[in-house]
């Protein structure tokens, strides 16, 4: 397959490792900024160009892989829809396009693969089975946490030189969606929403954006409490499930997730493996589950299976995301209509 990654930057290179190492060769990179490409080129052997045209003069594309900021993510939808070439698209936070993509997409047949890496990680594939299999009973509460100091996201640049300290793409405001595409895979959506957007704490470069996000989610039968922040140190990644029958605890800092069996009165460990991290990433972040997350994209776009998200529930999400905000904005639980 010819394969063309349009941006270089952290999760464009990670896409070249994650294709490599799926055995796929035939790439070409995309990126204005030419220090990307060189390193790129030198890094991984790929051909590097200044823009998606220039790529597309050296031959046609089977799949693009789109990594660029989110607030430019419709300018590679819409160019994907026109020239009928199946693309997948980094976790977004910005809706521009998306309804219009979604829509040209299912008239064509196009396969439109929005990121939803979370639902690939074991942790999260367990916690799933568990759930569904009843093993904690009757959903009551959940409590998540993600938390990540957003300098320490690039280590290499400046917070001010990416997008995270933009307000529309702002560190937090980018994971609230991120983690509820793979709450929403076990959970659905929420019926009621409230919350409370802030800014807490100085961050040299992030002076313009929030950098908590406290969702309060109403599910009719039980609730969630989503906290996301950028602020936190170490990196911080928690679930807790309370059910009539147990308790849930997954730390992802231990690697296993705990289940607490009220008639046996005991905790029961299960262990995973998330596979190595990339160098100068946090141990916790595995590359496995993006390597998974691409091998379901190439198979949906040969047809062997299909993709675990789409655009309408990615824009569901966003939504969710935007209502949130609201609520915080007009001091008032709203009604979730996504």
């Amino acid at each position: 397959m010819n394969i063309v990654i349009i941006g270089l930057g952290s999760m464009g290179k990670r896409r070249i490792r994650c294709l490599h190492a799926l055995e796929y060769k035939t790439l070409r990179g995309v990126d204005a900024r030419a220090d990307r490409r060189v390193e790129t080129t030198e890094k991984y052997g790929v051909p590097t160009f200044e823009t998606l045209e220039a790529a597309l003069v050296h031959g046609p594309a089977d799949a693009f892989v789109i990594s660029v900021p989110p607030d430019a993510h419709h300018i590679y939808m819409k160019r994907g829809v026109e020239l009928r070439v199946p693309f997948f698209i980094e976790a977004s936070v910005v809706d521009k396009g998306i309804a219009e993509t979604a829509a040209a997409c299912r008239k064509l047949g196009l396969l439109a693969a929005p990121s939803a890496t979370m639902l690939f990680h074991p942790a999260i594939r367990q916690i799933a089975e568990i759930i569904s299999r009843g093993e904690i009973g009757t959903v009551a509460n959940v409590v998540h946490h993600m938390g990540n100091y957003l300098p320490d996201w690039h280590t290499y640049e400046k917070v001010s030189d990416f997008y995270v300290s933009k307000r529309e793409t702002g560190g937090a405001r980018e994971i609230v969606p991120f983690e509820m595409t793979w709450l929403a895979g076990i959970f659905g959506l929420p019926q009621r929403v409230s919350g409370h957007v802030r800014k807490t704490i100085p961050i040299e470069g992030a002076e313009e954006i929030d950098d908590t996000y406290n969702c309060i989610l109403d599910y009719g039968k039980f609730l969630m409490v989503l906290l996301v922040d950028v602020v936190a140190r170490p990196s911080t990644r928690r679930t807790l499930i309370n059910g009539s029958k147990g308790q849930l605890v997954w730390d992802w800092s231990e690697n296993c997730v705990r289940v607490y069996d009220v008639v046996k009165d005991a905790w029961d460990r299960r262990p995973y493996d998330a596979g190595q991290a990339a160098a100068g990433y946090n141990s916790n972040i595995g590359e496995t589950m993006y390597i998974e997350e691409i091998r379901n994209f190439l198979d949906a776009v040969q047809g062997l299976r299909p993709y675990i998200n789409t655009l309408e529930k990615d824009h569901a999400v966003l939504k969710m995301l935007y209502t949130v905000e609201e609520a915080d904005r007009t001091s008032r639980i709203l009604d979730f209509k996504p």
